[in-house]
C-alpha cells in the first residue's frame, strides 16, 4: 500500500532535511563513538553507559528513518497559493462570534503547531477551512464542540 503523502511547506521540508542530515553527521557518529567508549571500559552486562547509548542509538535510528519516509513521501506546498479560496498554504484571519480574529496558517500534519497559528489540514478547523472563500462562514465540528468562525481574509 502506498505511504500517504506528507504536505510541507518549503521551509518545513528543509527544516526535517537539515534534522536527517545532523542526525546522519553528527549524531549518529557521536553515540557510535559512546558505544565504543562504553565497550572499552567494562563488558556490556551491567553497563548503564553502554545501555544509555545503545537507547539513544536506537532513538536516533528510528528518526532517521521517520525522516527518510517523511521527506521521501512529502509534497511541497505552493508559497504563493491562491488567495480566492482556502487550501494548503494558505494564510487564512477567521472572527469568532464575539468579535475575536485569530490567523493561521494551513499546513499538513508533520508541521502543525497550533500555538504558533499552523493549523493542520486534517484538523477539525483545518477540514473546515479547505475550499471556503472569503465571508464564508462555517461551523467547525471540535472534539471540545461546536463552533462558528467567518473568513475574513485568505493571503
Amino acid at each position: 500500500m502506498p505511504e500517504k503523502p506528507i504536505y510541507l511547506t518549503r521551509e518545513g521540508y528543509e527544516r526535517l532535511d537539515r534534522e536527517l542530515q545532523e542526525l546522519r553527521t553528527v549524531r549518529r557518529p557521536e553515540v557510535a563513538e559512546r558505544i565504543r567508549l562504553a565497550k572499552e571500559f567494562t563488558d556490556t552486562v551491567d553497563n548503564a553507559e553502554y545501555d544509555d547509548a545503545k537507547q539513544q542509538q536506537a532513538f536516533i535510528e528510528g528518526r532517521i528513518q521517520e525522516l527518510e519516509r517523511t521527506l521521501a513521501t512529502a509534497i511541497i506546498i505552493d508559497d504563493q497559493p491562491a488567495t480566492d479560496f482556502v487550501r494548503l498554504g494558505s494564510h487564512v484571519v477567521v472572527e469568532d462570534d464575539s468579535g475575536q480574529t485569530d490567523e493561521y496558517i494551513i499546513v499538513g500534519s508533520a508541521e502543525a503547531d497550533p500555538r504558533h497559528g499552523k493549523v493542520s489540514n486534517e484538523s477539525p478547523l483545518g477540514r473546515a477551512l479547505l475550499g471556503k472563500r472569503v465571508g464564508d462562514e462555517i461551523e467547525v465540528s471540535a472534539p471540545a464542540g461546536s463552533y462558528c468562525v467567518r473568513i475574513k481574509e485568505i493571503r
